[in-house]
């Protein structure tokens, strides 16, 4: 049994998960699905669960999340979950404001999973700042300001209410990683500008007979150093301290915790060796007795550290560019068809069932479907495929895609947040804070990265303080600050999110959605692809050849009109194929009653006090009407060349049969060639008869596939096959395709077929031809390869880095890193990982 509940509490992804875990944990429980946005839970089990079960398990979970009956108003929250931070907020897409997402910002390494917040800032557990995620905003609405009042603002053009002059656009605000990058970039030319001189007064003590030190001694030009250092500690690079405190605060020990301690510990100890310079040793003093400062080794490793965060924005800003340019497709405008007038009106302000005109080189508004006239439309932008597509009436529409030379009427059928481009970049956004599980090693090794880095900083000063050259003292404070300098855990996080970010992004372009990055991982260890036959090796628009009748006790126009009047209650598209033919041929249509169909095999009803039945042999079975010999010799001369062939039954007798072709997809033979090239077995299941099914195989050179397959017998197969060892992947568009796909390690619904079999794959095709999964595979192949190569880069990087920085080669070559190099080497990693991850977008899918 199902019950569904209402979950009062949630406010991010993060939460969703969390409490679909605690439900599943309860006893008895066979599955539990949380939907975030309708605030419910679905709950399966065995017997039945008292909703009193629930409420206590939340509430030992912490009390922050409550569980009621559908309708039932919640109770007050819980202190606890009250004091939970409004900066926390997931922002949730709102059907009533369809193209005003509201923003949202996530890590980007993913420290808190998929968990959002609705302001910018810092990663509470890494420190790094925050991104924004790529949503519809209210940017794409156009308003108009007057350059005088810039208190009027308007929705369209027109004079200012105040003085009476022309309205002006308004120009968008800078997005939240733009305002970060000037930030940045402000704080680097002022800790530039600070750091340079003190660099330049540090390096001047290489120098024989030193001029500076004419114009004073070595202690004045020190407290000089001092004073320049003040605003790149205090200001410029202030945050960076700030983000190390937190994070041995928390004890979420990142990046920032190394930087903190080295740095800090370098212009601390300038600053105690400036002040009081008796309680240093000689070793620490220099000729003119003061002690060695390094305020340039601060302030240089700061200001380098500040570099990296730069090129780091500028890169992130990248990582994204296929979303923004499915942003950028999203038009602002759209002309309505008003009591035969044309009107131009906002994108917010179009409603379901709305007359739109699309003129020559438009972009398409909404999604809808065409009511007059004929087109070509590049859809390139969503489907990948660069060849214009010819639309004429009652053919679909998609919003953003481009009309060509010729204007149509069509009607909106999906507005706002529901139409495809939305749901593409929302499922975008969504796979993008998904983490691979291939992630957790980066995790773990993350997790131990930092205390043994300090480790080895204290361990490195030791050894130079008790083995090393004169002064001992310096060289082991010099070598224990570049240890914790050129270590970098961020590297480490960064590697995997970032390939997958860009890689999700490229499927897009391609016309290939992934819901999320672990069937971008396991996609690409598939060794075996079952796919359905009907929309998915055919075109799935199938069109009647013929009506026959057995006997005498119908006709032929006897048989159509029963047919017709049983499929005009059904949607299949055999259904709707027998109706237009129907239509088009004058068929009686008469009234029916108890309709009902039955999955994998076909329809029934009441039609003239008589029980009709239509459907495959096995709908016959169900319905007790015998096929006999003769009648199944007549339908293998069509079944044979690939035709599916229906029988109508009436009062459990057989009376006659429909026709139905189904051509099969251009692409599908050569699709399944090089999938087969790759190493993947592909076995087509279908619910067709097996001469239908034979025939069809032939057709595409398929040597393994199985028919008259029921939705239950597709499940058992895929089960079957995984038992085997194989990594099985799932391609199908229809309702009877969903339980195959769910239980499939990879399930690849096409973009034509149905909203149960998208909801229940990982991957969905926008255009709904094999030669996507082709993609999808290729896809797949260069993110995980991508992945490894960053994990290699990072892992080789800190693996050689820290030890050459503790000074293993001093021995052999006599050579020491300084920490300004190692601050250098150090940012670069990072942007040398992103760098990595940013060549995904040339990648050939």
């Amino acid at each position: 049994m199902k019950h569904t509940y209402h979950i009062h509490g949630m406010t991010c992804n993060g939460c969703r998960t969390h409490v679909e875990e605690t439900l599943s944990k309860v006893e008895g429980v066979s599955k539990a699905t949380v939907n975030l946005e309708k605030a419910e839970a679905t709950i399966e089990m065995a017997l039945h669960i008292p909703i009193e079960t629930f409420q206590e398990a939340l509430k030992n979970d912490g009390g922050r999340y409550s569980i009621h009956n559908q309708g039932e108003k919640p109770h007050p929250a819980s202190p606890k979950g009250r004091s939970q931070k409004k900066e926390e907020t997931h922002a949730h897409k709102s059907k009533n404001s369809p193209l005003r997402w509201l923003g949202a910002f996530y890590c980007p390494m993913h420290c808190e999973g998929d968990k959002t917040y609705e302001k910018p800032g810092d990663c509470p557990v890494c420190g790094m700042d925050l991104v924004e995620e790529q949503n519809l905003s209210s940017a794409t609405t156009e308003q108009w300001t007057c350059p005088m009042h810039p208190e009027v603002i308007k929705d369209e053009a027109g004079s200012c209410t105040i003085c009476g002059m022309d309205l002006v656009p308004m120009k968008p605000d800078l997005s939240a990683e733009e305002k970060t990058y000037k930030k940045l970039l402000k704080k680097f030319w002022i800790a530039t500008a600070f750091t340079l001189p003190i660099f330049l007064i540090a390096m001047s003590e290489m120098l024989n007979n030193n001029p500076l030190y004419d114009i004073m001694e070595q202690k004045y030009w020190n407290w000089i150093q001092f004073a320049l250092s003040i605003p790149v500690v205090f200001y410029a690079t202030w945050m960076f301290f700030e983000r190390a405190y937190r994070s041995i605060k928390t004890w979420n020990l990142n990046m920032f915790t190394l930087i903190g301690i080295g740095a800090g510990v370098a212009w601390l100890f300038s600053v105690v060796g400036m002040l009081f310079p008796d309680v240093f040793p000689a070793q620490f003093k220099t000729d003119h007795g003061a002690v060695h400062v390094y305020f340039e080794a601060a302030t240089v490793i700061l200001t380098l550290v500040l570099l990296g965060q730069l090129l780091e924005a500028r890169a992130h800003s990248k990582t994204n560019s296929a979303v923004k340019e499915l942003l950028k497709l999203a038009p602002n405008k759209a002309i309505k068809v008003v009591d035969g007038e044309d009107v131009e009106v906002t994108i917010d302000a179009i409603e379901l069932n709305d007359i739109l005109k699309v003129k020559p080189g438009d972009k398409i508004p909404v999604d809808g479907v065409i009511t007059e006239g004929e087109t070509t439309i590049d859809e390139s932008m969503i489907t990948g495929e660069p060849i214009p597509v010819n639309k004429s009436q009652d053919d679909k529409v998609s919003s953003g895609t481009i009309n060509g030379n010729q204007s149509f009427l069509m009607k909106a059928e999906k507005v706002g947040s529901d139409t495809l481009l939305s749901q593409i970049i929302h499922m975008v956004n969504d796979a993008s804070r998904s983490r691979a599980p291939i992630q957790n090693l980066a995790d773990k090794v993350s997790g131990y990265f930092v205390p043994v880095v300090v480790l080895i900083s204290i361990i490195t000063f030791i050894v130079w303080s008790i083995w090393g050259p004169e002064p001992v003292y310096v060289y082991a404070l010099v070598n224990a600050i570049a240890v914790l300098i050129i270590a970098c855990p961020c590297a480490l996080g960064l590697a995997t999110p970032m390939s997958v970010m860009v890689g999700v992004g490229k499927g897009a372009q391609n016309g290939v959605l992934i819901k999320n990055a672990e069937a971008l991982e396991k996609m690409d260890k598939v060794n075996t692809l079952i796919v359905d036959k009907t929309g998915t090796i055919t075109e799935g628009k199938p069109t009647v050849e013929t009506v026959g009748a057995f006997g005498d006790s119908f006709n032929e126009k006897q048989v159509l009109s029963y047919i017709v009047s049983l499929n005009n209650n059904s949607e299949h598209p055999l259904a709707e194929a027998t109706v237009k033919y129907g239509k088009e041929h004058n068929a009686e249509i008469i009234k029916s009653e108890n309709f009902s169909a039955v999955t994998g095999k076909g329809v029934e009803a009441i039609i003239n006090d008589k029980k009709v039945a239509l459907g495959n042999p096995k709908m016959m079975d169900y319905a007790k009407a015998d096929i006999t010999s003769k009648m199944k010799d007549e339908a293998k001369t069509y079944q044979k060349q690939g035709k599916t062939v229906s029988y109508l039954s009436i009062d459990e007798s057989v009376v006659g049969y429909v026709v139905i072709g189904d051509k099969i997809k251009e692409t599908s033979a050569k699709a399944i060639k090089t999938l087969q090239d790759k190493g993947i077995d592909v076995i087509m299941l279908t619910g067709d008869n097996h001469d239908t099914a034979q025939a069809v195989a032939s057709e595409l050179n398929l040597a393994d596939f199985k028919a008259s397959m029921l939705p239950e017998d597709k499940l058992k197969e895929v089960e079957k096959l995984q038992e085997k060892g194989k990594v099985v992947a799932m391609a199908g568009d229809g309702i009877n395709d969903a339980p195959a796909l769910a239980k499939s390690d990879v399930g690849i619904a096409m973009g034509t077929g149905t909203d149960v079999a998208i909801e229940s794959a990982m991957i969905t095709l926008v255009k709904g031809d094999l030669h996507g999964i082709v993609k999808a595979r290729n896809l797949s192949h260069s993110v995980m390869k991508n992945i490894k190569q960053n994990l290699f880069f990072a892992l080789i990087y800190n693996t050689l880095g820290v030890p050459i920085a503790a000074g293993v080669l001093f021995p052999f070559f006599g050579i020491l890193l300084s920490p300004m190099i190692a601050a250098l080497a150090m940012s670069f990693s990072s942007v040398s990982v992103i760098g990595n991850a940013l060549r995904l977008r040339t990648a050939k899918v």
